[in-house]
Parts: structure tokens; C-alpha cells; sequence
């Protein structure tokens, strides 16, 4: 698909070859799970999708940020940072009860134990304060990580979290822009 959108976009032509007029400037994405089995194939998967013309990938939410950093190396290892644009995704915790079911029940999703027991510690009561700390400090981090061009903020349900992740990851106030 992204080399057929790739056809289009560049050389005017659909996949058999036809011509075609009027065909729209796109930027082309694609998803990546840097945290899927087997992970030393994470990094060959996006360097297909880097061949077939993607210009930036967003990822799955990531929570363990120790594994994203060698994935992220070997993104680099193979010079793919600079070929596209790589989005990190991240999701605020509402809940332990939602970090054990990203752990356990959601494919290719990492959840480390000391997150876990952060949302534990920090009671119902405090959880959701709790989940927009972790997810600041995890975009103060990805910024520091040679090759993040961006995050993909997901705040499923909870839109109205975005502000206060924003102001936790220290880009606030925004930049005037003229």
C-alpha cells in the first residue's frame, strides 16, 4: 500500500502503470510496535517500510522506555532516523487496573513492573495524577532519544488530560510562532 500511495503521489502513475491527473500532496505514514516478538525484527520491519517510501511513522504507546532506547539504536544503527520521521506514542495510565490490562491483554505491549507499582502506590484516589506524572516525565525522556522527531499523544477518553501532560513534559508555554 505505502508503495502504491508512494506511485502516486510521485510519479502521477497508479500501481499498473496508468497516468493519472491531479493527485494530492500527501505526507505518508505508517505504524510501527517497536516491542513486538521477535524485537531484533522491530528495526527490519521499519526499515521495509522506510524502502517503500514512508516519511514518518507513529508507534505503538510506549511504557518501557529502557527497551524503545535500543530499539531507537538500532533505528539509528541503520541510519533509518534520517530517512523518515519517527513518532513515539504515548498513552496517559488512568488506572493500575489499566496498566495490568495493557500488560497482559493488549499484543506487543510493554508494561514494566516499577510502572505497575507506581499506579498501585499511588491509590485510586491519586491513580490518574499518578498516570499524567509518568507520561510527562516518559516526554521529557523521548526528547532527549537522538532520532524522536515527535510524540503521538493518545489520551484515549481522557482528551482533557492533554494540557496537563503537556505542561508535566515541560512544553508549555508554547512558542509564538509568527
Amino acid at each position: 500500500m505505502i508503495q502504491t500511495v508512494k506511485k502516486m503521489r510521485d510519479e502521477h502513475k497508479v500501481l499498473g502503470g496508468d497516468e493519472i491527473e491531479g493527485t494530492p500532496q500527501m505526507f505518508i505514514g505508517a505504524a510501527a510496535n517497536p516491542f513486538a516478538d521477535p524485537f531484533e525484527y522491530r528495526v527490519i520491519r521499519l526499515a521495509k517500510k522506510a524502502a517503500a517510501g514512508v516519511d514518518f511513522i507513529q508507534t505503538q504507546c510506549i511504557y518501557d522506555m529502557d527497551k524503545f532506547e535500543r530499539f531507537m539504536k538500532m533505528t539509528r544503527d541503520r541510519g533509518l532516523h534520517e530517512k523518515i520521521f519517527i513518532l513515539a506514542g504515548v498513552t496517559p495510565l488512568k488506572s493500575v487496573g489499566m496498566a495490568k490490562y495493557m500488560k497482559e491483554k493488549v499484543a506487543g505491549m510493554e508494561v514494566p513492573d516499577e510502572i505497575i507499582e507506581r499506579m498501585r502506590k499511588a491509590g485510586k484516589e491519586k491513580a490518574r495524577e499518578e498516570g499524567l506524572n509518568i507520561c510527562g516525565e516518559q516526554i521529557q525522556r523521548l526528547r532527549r532519544i537522538p532520532g524522536v522527531h515527535g510524540i503521538h499523544l493518545m489520551a484515549i477518553e481522557w482528551e482533557d488530560a492533554v494540557h496537563g501532560i503537556v505542561e508535566r513534559a515541560g512544553l508549555l508555554p508554547r512558542p509564538e510562532v509568527n
